[in-house]
């Protein structure tokens, strides 16, 4: 492959990464004749397109507007194919919605298709997932890591969903306004796991996927500007904002991973941070939700200038909280750490060992991790040792290997002293 085709290469995966799900919603939008698998195919073959014309014919100054319109036409060929077998020899108006290509048109049907996607006759689960496939465009391999599943066990579930729409007649069409409150949750959910997908990739190469993050947040905030959100919705965005400000600091300048305590603060987005405290005042007015929870977690973090001032103490109680209204081992991890750092150490190492004896959690990265790095603190060089060791085999980002790499250099260090 030349460097041309390199670059056509790259380009088009970084479109499809953007605009998959995108042209999937607006497809579906534009003719009831086209069945979501049907729009699946259709922007493959787009794409597919794209990468034999681009290289005979140069890329395209609008490249989403070329896809827009090979899509547009490879669906006015299939219904006019349909049609005939039919015995329809032409297509109806009443079918076909032909709006102008615009960047607008695309982010507003994926907002429809991210509500359609929670319809009620799908189990919550199957919502999530078609969504995270079919509007956020995550790979499978991301799905199952989400989920803590298997790629097969996802894979069936999006035969599954896609054989029951299909022969049950599903509508994957924006309910009515009366019903859009109700799938709201859902939604929130959805851009919750999309953010959280790209703060920290399950796959792929990179660590952080900004461009997933800014999705979620544009999403979330749609949500507020169409007056469909609520106060829910608004302390995510409080989230998703305060999370986004220390994006620069996570990594040094060489690309290191740099945990909570090594971040230059000094880096932290300060604009970001003033604009995630005016949409936590706006969520008070309603029930407090896990979001808002996590919200004002994240806000503790971000108004502390150094680590060591941090309010373990608060931290920890909020997150006895959510671990109360939302139980789950991620909740229940971050718990044992503030209360680690809290003070309340023996809480705290009894959590991480409850953590420790569940098949999956045992292999997760970040739990080994977590009990290195708690051992390291404790001087126990030779258990703190053992768990680093494992979490080399559990991640294949080079930047966290070479952040483990880091801390056993410390205990290697250390040890060499005491010798």
């Amino acid at each position: 492959m030349n460097h041309s085709a390199d670059k056509i290469q790259k380009e088009s995966d970084q479109l499809y990464r953007s605009h998959y799900g995108k042209m999937v919603g607006w497809l579906l939008y534009f003719s009831s004749d086209i069945d979501l698998e049907t729009a699946e195919d259709i922007v493959h073959d787009a794409f597919a397109s794209a990468i034999v014309a681009w290289r005979n014919d140069g890329i395209p100054a609008n490249q989403a507007g070329w896809i827009f319109t090979v899509c547009r036409n490879k669906a006015l060929n299939k219904i006019k194919e349909r049609k005939r077998i039919t015995g329809i020899n032409h297509v109806t108006h009443a079918a076909v919605h032909e709006p102008e290509f615009s960047e607008s048109v695309l982010k507003d049907q994926q907002l429809k298709l991210l509500f359609a996607c929670a319809h009620p006759d799908l189990s919550p689960k199957t919502q999530v997932i078609i969504t995270l496939k079919y509007v956020a465009n995550l790979k499978v391999e991301a799905i199952a890591s989400v989920f803590g599943m298997t790629i097969d066990g996802i894979d069936k579930i999006l035969v599954r969903a896609r054989q029951k729409i299909r022969n049950e007649k599903i509508l994957l069409a924006v309910p009515n306004p009366r019903s859009l409150q109700a799938r709201l949750p859902i939604v929130h959910k959805i851009i919750y796991l999309i953010y959280n997908e790209g703060y920290k990739s399950s796959w792929g190469k990179e660590i952080l996927r900004e461009e997933l993050c800014e999705e979620a947040l544009l999403m979330n905030k749609e949500l507020l500007d169409q007056n469909i959100g609520n106060t829910e919705t608004a302390a995510l965005q409080a989230l998703m904002l305060f999370n986004a400000a220390r994006f620069k600091a996570r990594f040094g300048p060489d690309g290191e991973l740099r945990d909570l305590e090594e971040q230059d603060r000094s880096l932290w987005n300060r604009g970001l941070i003033a604009l995630g405290c005016e949409f936590l005042e706006r969520s008070k007015a309603g029930p407090i939700s896990p979001y808002h929870y996590e919200a004002a977690i994240a806000y503790l973090h971000c108004k502390e200038k150094d680590f060591k001032n941090t309010d373990w103490q608060s931290i920890s109680q909020l997150y006895f909280h959510l671990l109360k209204i939302n139980p789950n081992p991620f909740v229940q991890l971050n718990y044992a750490i503030a209360l680690y750092y809290a003070g309340e150490k023996t809480m705290s190492q009894k959590l991480l060992k409850e953590l420790e004896e569940k098949p999956f959690l045992n292999q997760y990265y970040l739990l080994n991790a977590t009990m290195g790095k708690i051992y390291l603190l404790e001087k126990n060089y030779t258990i703190a040792r053992s768990f680093f060791n494992k979490t080399l085999h559990q991640t294949n980002f080079e930047a966290e290997k070479n952040y483990i790499a880091k801390m056993i250099k410390k205990i290697d260090e250390v040890e060499g002293l005491k010798s």
